[in-house]
């Protein structure tokens, strides 16, 4: 085993394990956690910068509440690796994010101590309340924490729960703020100018400190702190705390890898009833030089070195389709001032970072608000701009309304641009980019472009620019297929019509994006005689060719990399049904489920749309 050699971490294996240490211990017990995150997302990769940083936190929440009864509720679910160790999945913790091992996220189907699914930010302070509400109503006496960190306090869900719970003066609950200054990228905006100025009042903080540990956990003097806290805040940061115009009692800010400090002000605040918010400053990355010194690139860092900290890199034989877009969208930047690219604190993982190195006044990263994304991106094309919206497939599923009523019903030429469709690998289902084919198939003025390799993506972004109606361009994350696509010049593509990549006279593949290479490989292998066709648009729908193969081929067989139900497959077997041809169609793609982590070539087999499936199926 990985830790047999770790005095403290080999003792613990959950929270009444760990109570059994003294504070002095418990530094010790810090660092062995650290050490073996570090050991094992070295040859086992996840978000390694985050759970970093709230090593102490974890520890001391654990330490402090009587979990599982009292819940925490982590935002987002990659600063949760120590948690994970902490609460029994230590051994398992070196198959992370593996086929058939634990989530790379805290699951609540994988434990008693996973309060609440977090692979999306933001829903932490929601859950929670909702977690705090109903126990008051029960009368059980539960607390209730949530963990909000990473950029997360940037998104819109975050205020509507401190709105809501801050007008519930009797529900008990707990924020802590895991102020990182980080998200995957620095953040953006006023929010988090406001949090630096509020952590670098050493003053106020010092004094507030230097009160709140002599105070005990007497109510009448913390209600005349509080009362001095406003008054001196007012004067120093003119203006009046945030988190307590919301009605939450704010306390902080703290050394969030003080672990003593930590467990104080915890056990305090645990005897404070009603809503209340502690602000912890922290260091991503903390404890390991080289994810200190670069945080955005060690968020999720790949393999590397531990002795050395270098990144041991995969050698890419082909671009990947993020670094596709990316340089794409400069050269159309260059080629017309009208556009602009826009993204949700995904600039280095989108690589819209490209464009922002030569044009950083035609980039906005708008942070973690998705829906405020598109909404932000039509009201620019409203004005003659040309927006391009890139956001993962899976994060773009919270901001359907503003596709819809922003977007698609003014019918403004937004091109919103998915990264990441289709199975994403050992993200796991919360990240999975399986639904957008179905939800966007059904909403009107939208055209739906899936390409099949590089060049095609450069070219369908070119032609959604010159475009005047609102286009989906949707491509898997990784590599892609090695065409030439750098410098090569910009040709328009025929919107809604498909393509016939190989001729046959028994089977029809009809294959969306990159899945006609499956299809393609899938042919050459087969010893029937099977036709493959591109469709490259999955909206509109080439009906010339679908009909011409309905009429042709008794047997079709239609593969996307996206849920059946709802998706191309099962739209053009309804255009062959209401033109009156039923020939056999078999739909591959994934079924009505939720796909679990793994590698993408597991979870296709897994799914049945890999290659040996489709071969078993001609």
């Amino acid at each position: 085993m990985v830790d047999k050699e770790y005095k403290y971490l080999s003792a613990v294996d959950s929270p009444a394990d760990l109570k059994r240490l003294s504070v002095a211990e418990l530094e010790c017990y810090c660092r062995e956690v650290r050490d073996y995150i570090i050991e094992c997302c070295a040859t086992n990769p996840g978000h390694l910068g985050s759970s970093l940083g709230s090593v102490e936190l974890t520890v001391a929440l654990h330490y402090v509440y009587d979990t599982p009864q009292d819940r925490i509720v982590w935002d987002v679910g990659h600063q949760a690796y120590a948690h994970k160790i902490i609460t029994g999945r230590r051994k398992a913790f070196v198959d992370n994010r593996k086929y058939n091992g634990i989530s790379g996220f805290p699951r609540m189907a994988e434990s008693e101590y996973d309060a609440f699914g977090a692979g999306h930010s933001s829903v932490s302070i929601s859950a929670a309340f909702g977690m705090a509400k109903a126990v008051e109503m029960s009368g059980t006496g539960e607390h209730v924490v949530a963990v909000i960190g990473d950029g997360a306090m940037t998104g819109g869900l975050a205020f509507e729960g401190l709105n809501n719970a801050g007008a519930s003066p009797t529900t008990d609950l707990l924020v802590v703020l895991n102020d990182n200054e980080m998200s995957i990228d620095k953040p953006t905006g006023a929010l988090d100018s406001y949090l630096v100025r509020m952590s670098t009042s050493k003053w106020y903080n010092g004094l507030k400190r230097t009160l709140w540990k002599g105070l005990g956990v007497v109510p009448p003097l913390h209600r005349l702190v509080r009362k001095t806290g406003n008054a001196i805040k007012q004067g120093l940061l003119q203006n009046s705390n945030l988190f307590e115009s919301f009605n939450f009692r704010y306390f902080g800010v703290i050394d969030g890898h003080n672990i003593a400090e930590l467990i104080r002000t915890l056990r305090a605040l645990k005897d404070i009833g009603g809503p209340k918010l502690l602000h912890i400053k922290t260091v991503k990355g903390k404890g390991y030089a080289a994810a200190e010194a670069n945080p955005s690139v060690w968020h999720a860092p790949g393999r590397f070195d531990v002795a050395t900290g270098e990144r041991i890199r995969s050698e890419y034989p082909a671009a990947r389709y993020q670094d596709v877009f990316g340089q794409t969208l400069l050269d159309l930047a260059r080629l017309d001032e009208r556009v602009v690219g826009i993204t949700p604190a995904m600039p280095s993982g989108c690589s819209m970072n490209i464009m922002m190195e030569e044009l950083p006044e035609r980039c906005f990263d708008v942070g973690i608000a998705e829906g405020h994304a598109v909404t932000f991106s039509a009201g620019l094309a409203a004005q003659g701009k040309r927006p391009f919206c890139n956001i993962y497939s899976t994060f773009m599923q919270r901001a359907y309304d503003n596709v819809i009523h922003d977007v698609a019903l003014q019918n403004l030429p937004v091109v919103m641009c998915l990264d990441r469709g289709g199975l994403v690998g050992e993200d796991g289902a919360t990240h999975h980019g399986a639904f957008d084919l179905a939800y966007f198939g059904c909403v009107p003025n939208l055209t739906i472009a899936v390409p099949r390799n590089e060049l095609m993506l450069r070219n369908m972004m070119y032609t959604a620019l010159n475009t005047d109606t609102p286009t989906v361009i949707r491509y898997p994350r990784g590599i892609g297929c090695g065409v030439e696509w750098r410098d090569m010049a910009f040709e328009s593509v025929d919107i809604g019509r498909g393509e016939c990549l190989h001729e046959g006279d028994d089977v029809a593949i009809l294959a969306v994006g990159p899945m006609a290479h499956v299809a393609l490989r899938a042919a050459e292998r087969s010893k029937r005689s099977v036709a493959v066709y591109d469709m490259r648009y999955a909206k509109p729908l080439d009906e010339e060719l679908i009909l011409e193969v309905g009429r042709r081929f008794s047997r079709v067989i239609t593969i996307e990399d996206g849920v059946v139900r709802g998706g191309v497959g099962e739209a053009i077997t309804a255009l062959m049904a209401k033109n009156g041809l039923s020939p056999e169609v078999h739909h591959l793609g994934i079924d009505d489920r939720f796909v679990e982590q793994g590698t993408p070539a597991e979870l296709y087999a897994d799914c049945g749309y890999d290659l040996p499936s489709l071969l078993n199926l001609l």
